[in-house]
């Protein structure tokens, strides 16, 4: 009876690498998607935003503010346009993302002890690009509004330490933490990259029934008498292993090559991402099941494994999801796991604060199988096979 397990475990293996499609996307998938988002979010943080300013007023002070928005290392000023219409018109051509206006009253207001006005026109199509542009230009504003009130109030002959006080009512200190540097790279390249891996290995597992549906084997496996729970069983560690294969290499690039940040050890990491790999696999299998063709099955597998990694949580909160599709999103295990490689890599959680995750992964694998060889069955029967 072992004999028949080893063949199996055999012949899964053979069949998968004489699948050149499959192989290739098993094979270059994953990596090929480390090259390129290790590649897209090196620069890590946004600098040298392009900006053009209009400088409407012309005055020491203005030149001043200029000179501040120029040393920024978030703002490259490009142009200095001479009139709105010419802003713009850079604006919409995509030349630059952030548009300041300095008012033609700007240097008499601030003379007068009253706000000088700034007007800000911000290219909103890239959000990224907006909420740093929006922050760099309120860092700047700040700053330079501050040396301003000083400068006046010492004019004023008040005491430099009371004057530079009077702009220190507030001390506010920003204090990132999981990461510090608020870093792209460090936040999105594992994240998109076991994306992609996930949906790579679903569509492994979408053919785990369904590719034995209308093959010589399949008789073959009934007249041997290995039952169906045996064989799917045996195809599934096959399976897993390639999975575990797989993402073992993504980590240790990503860990070790990429030196992106992880803060548990990466044995607990695997053994998570095990438990997870298990409840895909049964996912897969359950979409390979019910199934016609074997084209059908891919299709249905991408079709939960692509947006699922949308309903997750790892890019948009499920706290700002309409409460019935967080309750969905939430019952997929992609939603525990990438949330649980945050909790792990990131945030020094450990095993108590994803252990909650895994159970999940656990049941939730237990009823995709069985309801996997239901459908089976009834497949057999409604087939006469």
């Amino acid at each position: 009876m072992i004999r028949k397990y080893w063949y199996i475990f055999k012949r899964e293996f053979t069949f998968m690498w004489r699948d050149k499609g499959l192989r290739y996307v098993l094979l270059l998938g994953p990596f090929l998607g480390i090259l390129i988002f290790s590649l897209v979010y090196k620069a890590q943080i946004l600098t040298d935003i392009p900006a053009a300013i209009v400088d409407l007023d012309r005055s020491t002070y203005s030149c001043d503010l200029i000179r501040n928005f120029a040393s920024t290392q978030n703002i490259k000023v490009i142009s200095q346009p001479n009139t709105y219409q010419e802003l713009q018109e850079a604006i919409e051509k995509g030349q630059v993302v952030i548009g300041l206006v300095i008012s033609e009253d700007y240097g008499t207001n601030i003379n007068k002890n009253q706000p000088g006005k700034i007007a800000m026109i911000i290219d909103g199509s890239n959000m990224i690009y907006a909420v740093n542009a929006t922050t760099a230009v309120l860092t700047v504003t700040q700053t330079a509004g501050a040396q301003v009130g000083v400068k006046t109030l010492l004019a004023q002959g008040i005491n430099p330490k009371d004057a530079a006080n009077a702009f220190r009512m507030v001390d506010f200190r920003e204090e990132p933490w999981f990461n510090h540097s608020l870093n792209y790279g460090h936040f999105l390249v594992l994240g998109l990259v076991l994306n992609i891996w996930q949906q790579c290995c679903m569509l492994l597992a979408a053919m785990t029934v369904i590719g034995e549906r209308g093959l010589p084997s399949w008789v073959h496996f009934k007249m041997s008498r290995i039952s169906k729970l045996g064989l799917f069983a045996t195809k599934s560690v096959v399976h897993i292993i390639i999975f575990m294969a797989l993402v073992t290499l993504v980590y240790l690039i990503s860990f070790t090559i990429l030196k992106l940040p992880i803060n548990c050890s990466l044995p607990l990491l695997l053994f998570f991402t095990l438990g997870f790999a298990v409840a895909l696999h049964s996912m897969g299998t359950f979409m390979s099941s019910v199934a016609r063709t074997a084209s059908d099955s891919s299709r249905l597998g991408l079709a939960i494994a692509v947006p699922a990694f949308v309903l997750s949580g790892y890019t948009w909160p499920l706290e700002a999801m309409p409460t019935f599709l967080a309750k969905a999103a939430a019952c997929l295990p992609q939603t525990g796991f990438f949330q649980g490689v945050v909790i792990l890599t990131m945030k020094e959680g450990g095993w108590a604060a994803v252990s909650h995750f895994f159970t999940r992964f656990i049941i939730f694998a237990i009823v995709a199988y069985l309801l996997s060889i239901a459908a089976t069955a009834w497949f057999e029967k409604e087939a006469n096979i």
